[in-house]
């Protein structure tokens, strides 16, 4: 004898709003597109399931205002941080989180990376922000440039700490040559917040400027990327 399902798949007739918390968001996705889900809603489908007595859909809802309701606050978090910090959410979880996060900010990378041509800092900021706005470490980069200005490669030189990362001049320098560069902009990021240079940072932009010019590579600006904004050397003529 057959009976009726009493858990029919998704994709059936249910109504979404039919279905447990945990579903919702996976038929509304279906329904109406990827778009239409909230940041709760694509978290919780990250995440996958929640707690006991509490949804996947609350228990995103619940980190999200932990985080002030802001995704950038949460991509920031290291790894570890994540899986300490909130209830449900182990090192798998915690993984998978930032992995999305990472496909996210390397999808944007390959769109911006088509052929670019560097007229204005503007245009090395805009291809180079999605490596460095959400770090809690600073980070040092070198984009190599043609004669024409042209991106040829964005290198990572120095990785540090919350307040400094320590920058080999002589690996700055090896960088461009071995990627025949004409031209370079170094950059990093100060995770404070504060875009302003250092006095160590104008020493150091000082002696790979003079560095790079014994291999006659120009050095064409240094950005300093903080949050959503940034300070150029070319622009406020300290290059």
């Amino acid at each position: 004898m057959t009976g009726y399902s009493e858990n029919p798949p998704l994709g059936s007739s249910r109504r979404i709003a039919d279905l447990s918390d945990d579903d919702r968001p996976r038929e509304k996705a279906l329904a109406h597109g990827i778009r239409s889900l909230s940041n709760a809603e694509l978290l919780a489908i990250i995440f996958g399931g929640g707690l006991p007595g509490k949804s996947v859909v609350e228990m995103s809802r619940e980190i999200l205002s932990a985080c002030d309701n802001k995704l950038v606050s949460l991509a920031r978090m290291p790894i570890q941080a994540v899986a300490r910090s909130f209830r449900g959410i182990g090192p798998a979880k915690a993984i998978a989180l930032a992995a999305a996060f990472e496909l996210g900010s390397r999808c944007r990378d390959e769109e911006r990376s088509r052929d670019v041509t560097v007229r204005s800092s503007d245009d090395a900021f805009n291809y180079i922000r999605g490596r460095l706005e959400n770090l809690d470490h600073e980070e040092f980069w070198v984009m190599v440039l043609s004669r024409a200005n042209r991106i040829l490669s964005a290198e990572i030189v120095s990785r540090g700490g919350t307040a400094a990362t320590v920058v080999d001049v002589k690996i700055v320098v090896k960088t461009a040559v071995d990627r025949l560069a004409a031209g370079i902009i170094l950059v990093h990021n100060h995770p404070s917040g504060n875009r302003m240079p250092s006095v160590q940072d104008d020493a150091l932009t000082s002696r790979i400027k003079d560095a790079a010019a014994l291999f006659d590579i120009r050095v064409l600006d240094h950005l300093i990327v903080a949050d959503n904004e940034y300070f150029s050397y070319a622009d406020n003529g300290k290059i």
